[in-house]
C-alpha cells in the first residue's frame, strides 16, 4: 500500500473513528484501525464488536491496499505532525510494518494483517429513510439524558427509536427513561419513512452519533433492521447493534390527568433550584417544592448541612401543594428547554409531573417526586 493525504482531513477523520475504540481490550485486533487504500481515497475502519466506524477520505493512491495499525497511536502521530502537511503511507506486507512520513519526520508502527480485523456483517435493512441531521440530533440529545445505567435493567440503557401514531398523528419518536424520569420527544416523520420494528439504540451508540451529525451534512440516511441501526452521510457510517430486550410500556407512567399548573421561568427556576441545593448531600438530593397562589417557596433541609430556601413568582392558581424531588433531575429537565418558560402540571405529592416546554408540544417530560 502506498497514499498520499493532507494532515488535516487525515486528522479530522481519525479523531471521529478512534472514539469508539476501547482504551483496554483483551483483543488486540479492536485496538486497531483498518486502512484502506483504494478509488484515490482511505478508508479508516473502527469497532468494538458492538459498533462499526467507516469514514472515506480523499487521497492520492498510487499501490491500492490495506492493513490494519494501533489506533491510538496512529491518531496522536497524525495530531502531532505539521498542520496542513502532506503524509506518506507505505505498508509493506514483508515487515508488517506502516511507514509514516511527513517533512523530516519519519514512524515505523507494527501492523496486523487485514484479514483478522472483525468487519461487521451487513444484512438487509426492513426500512432506510432520510431524516435532516437537526432533527436527529433534537430527538437524541433531549431523550439521552433520561437514559439508565444500571445494568440490571439493560433493556433501559438506550433510546427506544420508534414511529407511532396517536390521535391519527404520525411521529417518529425517541423515549428514554431510568424508571425515575422519563423523556418522549416526537418529530413529524420523513415522507420516504415506511412503519418499522421499534428498536433501542445502545448508551455508547447514542454518545457517538455526535461524529455523523458533526461532519456538516444535512441529511442522515437511517437504516434499521430487527438487529442492527445504521446513520450515514456522504462520508461517515456508523453500524451499531441494538439492544436486544423490549421497552417497556413508557405510555403507562406518562400522567394524563394532572390538572394542577405551574408556569415559571425555566432559567430562574433551574438557578433557584441550584442555589438551595448547596447545601443538600450527596446522598440525598432533595428540594421540596410549596406551592401556593402565584409563589413557589423552594426549600432544602440538610441534617448534616443545615437548612436553604429561596421564593419565586410563578404563574399558579391552583390549591396549595407541596411535592418533592430529586433536585438534579429538576436541573436536567429545565436543561432542555428551549423557550423561556416551562410549564409543571401536577396531581399530588405521591404522584409524577409532568414537564413541557410551553413553546414546544413535541417534548414531553416525566419526573418521579421523593419524600422530603
Amino acid at each position: 500500500m502506498k497514499a498520499s493525504i493532507e494532515q488535516t482531513e487525515l486528522f479530522k477523520a481519525m479523531g471521529r473513528v478512534q472514539s469508539i475504540v476501547e482504551k483496554r481490550t483483551t483483543i488486540p485486533i479492536l485496538s486497531n484501525v483498518l486502512i484502506e487504500a483504494r478509488d484515490d481515497q482511505l478508508f479508516l475502519r473502527t469497532t468494538d464488536l458492538d459498533i462499526e466506524v467507516l469514514d472515506k477520505v480523499k487521497a492520492v493512491v498510487e499501490i491500492p491496499g490495506a492493513l490494519t495499525v494501533g489506533a491510538n497511536t496512529f491518531h496522536e502521530i497524525v495530531r502531532k505532525l505539521p498542520d496542513g502537511s502532506l503524509i506518506q503511507l507505505t505498508g509493506n506486507a514483508g515487515s508488517n510494518q506502516l511507514e509514516i512520513s511527513a517533512s523530516r519526520s519519519r514512524f515505523f508502527l507494527s501492523t496486523l494483517p487485514k484479514e483478522d480485523f472483525p468487519v461487521m456483517a451487513s444484512e438487509d435493512y426492513e426500512n432506510e429513510f432520510v431524516v435532516a441531521a437537526k432533527v436527529i440530533k433534537r430527538l437524541f440529545d433531549k431523550s439521552k439524558f433520561a437514559m439508565s445505567s444500571e445494568e440490571t435493567r439493560y433493556y433501559l440503557n438506550g433510546v427506544y427509536f420508534h414511529p407511532c401514531e396517536e390521535g391519527g398523528s404520525h411521529f417518529l419518536r425517541a423515549v428514554a427513561t431510568d424508571g425515575h424520569r422519563l423523556a418522549q420527544i416526537d418529530v413529524d416523520p420523513p415522507e420516504d419513512m415506511k412503519l418499522f420494528s421499534g428498536v433501542i439504540v445502545p448508551k455508547k451508540t447514542v454518545s457517538e452519533l455526535r461524529m455523523v451529525l458533526e461532519t456538516g451534512s444535512d441529511d442522515i440516511t437511517i437504516s434499521v433492521s430487527n438487529n442492527k441501526i445504521r446513520f450515514s452521510n456522504h462520508n461517515l457510517t456508523l453500524t451499531s447493534k441494538v439492544v436486544d430486550g423490549t421497552f417497556p410500556d413508557y405510555k403507562r407512567v406518562i400522567p394524563a390527568n394532572n390538572e394542577k399548573k405551574m408556569k415559571v421561568n425555566a432559567a430562574d427556576f433551574s438557578e433557584a433550584v441550584d442555589r438551595v441545593s448547596t447545601v443538600s448531600s450527596d446522598r440525598s438530593r432533595a428540594v421540596k417544592l410549596s406551592l401556593n397562589s402565584g409563589k413557589l417557596h423552594l426549600s432544602v433541609n440538610s441534617p448534616e448541612n443545615g437548612k436553604a430556601e429561596d421564593e419565586l413568582l410563578v404563574d399558579y392558581s391552583d390549591e396549595p401543594l407541596e411535592i418533592g424531588f430529586n433536585a438534579r433531575y429538576l436541573q436536567e429537565l429545565t436543561s432542555q428547554v428551549d423557550s423561556e418558560r416551562v410549564e409543571f402540571s401536577f396531581q399530588s405529592s405521591g404522584d409524577p409531573a409532568l414537564v413541557q416546554d410551553v413553546d414546544d408540544t413535541g417534548a414531553i417530560y416525566v419526573v418521579m417526586p421523593m419524600r422530603v
